[in-house]
């Protein structure tokens, strides 16, 4: 049964958010497991920072070493992805290739990163990071945030097929949930509790969609900012109280736990949760409807925010330039990295074992998820806000711990912006 299969997992991913990693298996929170090198061949180390995926990419290491006599070896760590390569890099001992947040190839590229701007996939992707003129971060996938929908639940209640352009505003949502509790459905709505969902996804929305973002942050970081009182806060609050009053855990939203609620939406219990195409690694444990996907968070905007989902490049590998790498590692590394753009199997093993949405053209992704369709089809339709890629590393836990009170009612959305505003007035600028 599918659900066995995410209980083996399950305590893992519950340990972590998307923008840390997993689980170890020794006192120091690291953890590799990939295939051995072959007698004669070079040996390269990969650091994978994205939960989800550490299985597959396991097993692509043994049949990619296998193959091609490249000995591969596949780290995790519990621990923030910028403190674990703080201290891999203090102790002399870095990957060759690391599998990073954006933020990360930004602070860390000028000291560490090898210039790949002559590789065959830069002209076949949109998404690459650049440093000083110069190609440093392989993006990895796609991914985008917006509204989980589950339109074989909608349309039991409606008998109607869901569109979700129908949706764009606050108001026009507010009557398809009443529609829907009107029909029977207790409850349509799910809210995840996780700092990281909170602060790390959905808070970070009312600064990607400002007019001038960066000028907005840098007034955080004055004390400048009124967010009180800006209106595209208020619009993404306005959502957000509405999904926590619809939500299935209305009575303890705190308590929620992220697999109930996961196993609500996929099997049809409730209609809509926030969140990413990253949950379909969760979504597709259980007993699914079969038509789902994304749209973006309706809110009551004329700017057009409201058709877009937010989104881009989500993880980038960079590799190792030290001295403590060698020119055949990072020669090894950088046909692996070809290998996934260029090669048949690898374009599987992306789209396929790890249903990741490609960044690259060439790559064929007809074989999705339906949530990472949504993204693609946002994506190629030029309909992605762009991430913001400077966050302070805390930022998720400290603004999500204030989310949180909210959510269990003990401050008001005047008292959780001015929280906020604390935070960021409090907090050392990231460099970029």
């Amino acid at each position: 049964m599918k659900k066995k299969i995410l209980a083996m997992t399950l305590a893992a991913v519950m340990a972590v958010s998307l923008a840390a990693c997993g689980g170890g298996k020794d006192g120091s929170g690291d953890s590799g497991n990939g295939g051995g090198a072959s007698g004669d061949g070079v040996n390269i180390t990969i650091f994978n920072s994205k939960i989800e995926v550490q299985e597959q990419f396991e097993e692509m290491a043994k049949e990619y070493s296998e193959k091609t006599g490249v000995g591969v070896e596949v780290y995790y760590s519990n621990d923030t992805v910028a403190a674990h390569m703080a201290t891999r890099y203090s102790a002399n001992d870095p990957y060759t290739l690391s599998m990073v947040d954006a933020k990360d190839v930004y602070s860390l590229a000028a000291e560490h990163a090898v210039d790949l701007s002559d590789q065959d996939w830069v002209s076949k992707t949109n998404y690459a990071i650049s440093v000083d003129d110069k190609v440093v971060g392989f993006p990895v996938c796609i991914e985008a945030r917006g509204l989980i929908y589950n339109a074989d639940a909608i349309k039991n209640i409606t008998g109607k097929d869901f569109n979700p352009e129908d949706y764009k505003t606050t108001e026009e949502f507010a009557a398809l949930l009443e529609e829907l509790v009107a029909g029977g459905m207790a409850a349509p709505t799910a809210v995840m509790k996780e700092d990281w969902s909170l602060a790390g996804h959905f808070l970070s929305e009312t600064y990607e969609e400002q007019p001038e973002v960066e000028e907005f942050v840098q007034a955080l970081y004055k004390g400048e900012a009124d967010l009180a009182n800006n209106s595209k806060w208020n619009a993404k609050m306005d959502t957000f109280d509405l999904l926590l009053k619809y939500n299935y855990a209305a009575d303890s939203p705190v308590a929620a736990e992220r697999e109930v609620s996961e196993q609500k939406l996929a099997e049809g219990e409730v209609a809509f949760m926030f969140g990413g195409n990253w949950d379909w690694s969760m979504i597709n444990a259980y007993e699914y409807s079969e038509n789902m996907g994304m749209m973006p968070l309706p809110q009551t905007a004329t700017d057009g925010t409201n058709e877009k989902l937010v989104g881009g490049g989500s993880k980038y590998f960079f590799i190792d330039s030290s001295d403590n790498t060698t020119d055949e590692q990072r020669q090894a590394a950088k046909d692996f990295l070809n290998w996934l753009v260029s090669d048949a199997e690898g374009n599987a093993f992306l789209t396929e074992k790890c249903n990741l949405v490609p960044a690259y053209s060439n790559i064929d992704a007809q074989s999705l998820d339906p949530l990472s369709l949504s993204v693609k089809k946002y994506a190629d339709e030029g309909k992605l806000i762009a991430n913001y890629d400077y966050l302070p590393d805390d930022h998720y836990s400290k603004c999500g711990a204030s989310f949180q009170k909210y959510m269990a009612g003990q401050v008001d959305r005047a008292g959780l912006a001015a929280e906020i505003e604390s935070y960021w007035s409090s907090t050392t600028p990231v460099e970029h």
